[in-house]
């Protein structure tokens, strides 16, 4: 399997520093990073590490699922997975990643409510992204629509 890169300049001290990452292995974006924004209620037009690690495992618990319905017997028509990733202060310094909540809604043939919770719940048990982030608490609403 293939390893994935990302790189990130940075200029300046903490609190008045700024950077770029940039995703060098697809080429598709450099983003603005600070350390203000990313604490700050408005982002104001910038990324930040919680962020990137949302739009990772949302991408990565979307494929996971996708397959495990498909074990279970269901036809995947759609999904439509959301992370939100929080940022709180660590107890003894610094700072953490506080919890994940996923959110999925999924239009599936071939399997009723219960299926689709119980393939939700082995996807984000068994998603390599969920597996790399044990340290921290991840939540899961999943939820069929008509």
């Amino acid at each position: 399997m293939p390893t994935r890169s990302a790189r990130t300049a940075w200029n300046g001290g903490l609190e008045d520093g700024s950077g770029q990452v940039e995703l060098t292995s697809s080429g598709r974006g450099t983003f603005d990073v600070s350390f203000p924004k990313r604490a700050a209620d408005d982002a104001d037009g910038t990324t930040s590490p919680e962020e990137l690690i949302a739009a990772a495992h949302s991408a990565c618990f979307a494929m996971q699922l996708s397959a495990v319905l498909a074990e279970a017997g269901g036809t995947p028509q759609s999904l439509e997975v959301k992370a939100d990733v929080s940022l709180g202060p660590h107890p003894e310094s610094g700072f953490r990643l506080t919890g994940i909540k996923l959110t999925v809604r999924g239009e599936v043939t071939g399997l009723d409510a219960n299926g689709f919770a119980a393939a939700a719940q082995n996807a984000k048990e068994t998603c390599p992204v969920s597996r790399a982030l044990t340290g921290v608490d991840i939540t899961l609403d999943a939820a069929l629509e008509s």
